[in-house]
């Protein structure tokens, strides 16, 4: 009986060091996924301030911002019930901020750093992937953005817009301390010439713009948000909405991002259409071709997850860079912008 006892004793014992050598540990550093805002059943969009009347969405025109307007061409915002209006806004970001429109969209990097400095916006939706990259010469023997140390690349739209945020993105990606790199206000236009008489070496330039310098052999490209692999699948652009409409009209927002998606799914599947309805409602000009071959380049259903990931992702960089001056955390950054919707 004893010697029962004792080997019944030692198979516990063997089966508890074993379990405790094959414990795992949860790893607390992943960051959870935003949860995603739901609406109390009991609330109705009858009661919501904005129910049947106008609501303004900012667009002015461009490609890889227009899935708004597509959706308003296309009748999605109608099909959700809504009454929406397609406004000329200057300032995408202060109309947004100041509630002279309910939503626009724009580039993250022009958006993310006066949001989270206060103004009164906050994000829904990824729109699509894509439209700058880092350009140089062709013949100037640069190869990588470790050749532009100690040079000076353009930044056209100015320092803390998006060319000049995206281009920090890149030398950091790779390594590089930014301020081993010159980075110049040069309009677009000029962009070229610059490059040509030595002012500076490279510039961060819309693929639009440069596919005619590509093709005429004068640029090519050395780091891209639309073809590297790292940046690839990384939205470039994001729907934003006033913070204040979004808490007092929550299910109509829920509608407008049900319209958009229906926009960004339609626009991924009827490319050479889509860009006809752009360019029908002069929401897009110069060549059509050119056009469908950039709108063919994005990537237009982005998922939450993808959106997410590169707003963490660009909140860790922007923090780097001195950007982001502040003593919250990331996940509470997260919290003030990112309010992705439970559809």
């Amino acid at each position: 009986m004893k010697s029962k006892l004792r080997l019944l004793l030692s198979a516990l014992l063997i089966t508890v060091f074993l379990a405790g050598c094959n414990t795992t540990v949860s790893n607390n550093d992943q960051p959870e996924a935003a949860e995603k805002k739901t609406v109390d059943a009991n609330h109705k969009i009858e009661d919501e301030p904005l129910y049947g009347k106008s609501i303004k969405i900012g667009y002015n025109g461009g490609l890889c911002t227009g899935t708004a307007g597509i959706a308003y061409a296309q009748g999605y915002f109608e099909e959700e019930g809504l009454d929406v209006e397609i406004v000329n806004a200057q300032s995408i970001n202060d109309a947004i901020g100041t509630g002279q429109v309910v939503m626009g969209t724009n580039h993250i990097s022009s958006m993310l750093v006066p949001t989270i400095n206060g103004l009164n916006m906050t994000f829904l939706k990824g729109a699509q992937t894509g439209c700058k990259s880092l350009y140089v010469l062709k013949d100037s023997g640069i190869e990588s953005t470790k050749d532009l140390i100690g040079k000076s690349v353009a930044v056209p739209n100015g320092f803390g817009e998006s060319d000049h945020n995206i281009g920090l993105r890149f030398f950091h990606q790779d390594g590089i301390d930014t301020k081993d790199v010159d980075f110049k206000v040069v309009e677009t236009s000029a962009s070229i010439l610059s490059m040509q008489n030595g002012e500076i070496q490279g510039a961060v330039l819309t693929d639009q713009f440069a596919e005619e310098f590509i093709n005429d052999g004068t640029l090519k490209v050395i780091r891209s948000l639309t073809w590297d692999e790292d940046f690839k699948q990384e939205p470039c652009c994001i729907h934003a909405f006033n913070t204040d409409f979004v808490e007092q009209n929550p299910l109509i927002a829920e509608k407008m991002v049900k319209a958009i998606n229906k926009s960004s799914e339609y626009i991924a599947n009827n490319i050479e259409d889509a860009t006809q309805i752009l360019f029908d409602n002069n929401w897009a000009s110069g060549d059509f071709d050119q056009a469908v071959r950039m709108m063919e380049s994005y990537n237009w259903i982005i998922t939450d997850d993808m959106a997410e990931t590169a707003l963490r992702d660009i909140i860790k960089d922007y923090k780097t860079f001195g950007l982001i001056n502040s003593d919250q955390s990331d996940e509470e950054l997260m919290e003030k912008v990112w309010s992705p919707q439970d559809i």
